[in-house]
């Protein structure tokens, strides 16, 4: 039996559901022996305060349960695995629509599909994220990545990007 990833996705996001959380994603790396499951979790009521996410007690009790269902219904079939749960972190991906309205007004990395005004890096804050488009105001840019991006990008202090050519998005910690 094949291992379907959208079914362990599935009970991932009923399982952080019953606890309040939400799932931000779920990898399987590697093979054989060697597989590795990581799931990461969100509070979604914790907004952009990076001090009020998930904790360890949220990550143990999750993965107990997450764990027992994976192994009941045998969604992991095909040897052992190894279960690793943890939050996205404060350099969280912004992989959805919905997180990038989430964290608008947060500070990102963005690396696009194609170039955008001959650049494929940007940094900034996230004004707006509308119709599928979202604003960066590039003037908070560090200065290591203003020189990464082009010089006719710094030169615009704002800056549209369309969803559907964003290849990677994290946010930048600002503690």
């Amino acid at each position: 039996m094949a291992l379907d990833v959208d079914r362990v996705r599935e009970i991932a996001e009923r399982v952080a559901a019953s606890s309040g959380l939400e799932v931000v994603d779920v990898e399987l790396r590697g093979g054989g022996k060697s597989r590795m499951l990581r799931v990461f979790l969100d509070k979604p009521a914790a907004g952009t305060d990076p001090l009020a996410g998930v904790t360890h007690e949220d990550c143990a009790n999750f993965s107990r349960e997450f764990g027992t269902i994976l192994d009941v219904e045998d969604a992991m079939s095909g040897g052992s695995y190894t279960l690793e749960v943890s939050s996205p972190g404060l350099d969280r991906k912004l992989t959805r629509p919905a997180d990038f309205e989430r964290f608008t007004g947060s500070r990102m990395k963005l690396m696009t599909r194609q170039p955008v005004n001959n650049n494929q890096y940007f940094e900034g804050r996230l004004e707006s994220f509308r119709d599928g488009r979202l604003t960066l105001d590039l003037s908070v840019a560090s200065k290591k990545s203003r020189k990464k991006m082009s010089s006719a990008s710094t030169e615009q202090q704002k800056i549209e990007i369309e969803f559907a050519n964003v290849e990677k998005a994290n946010l930048v910690p600002e503690i």
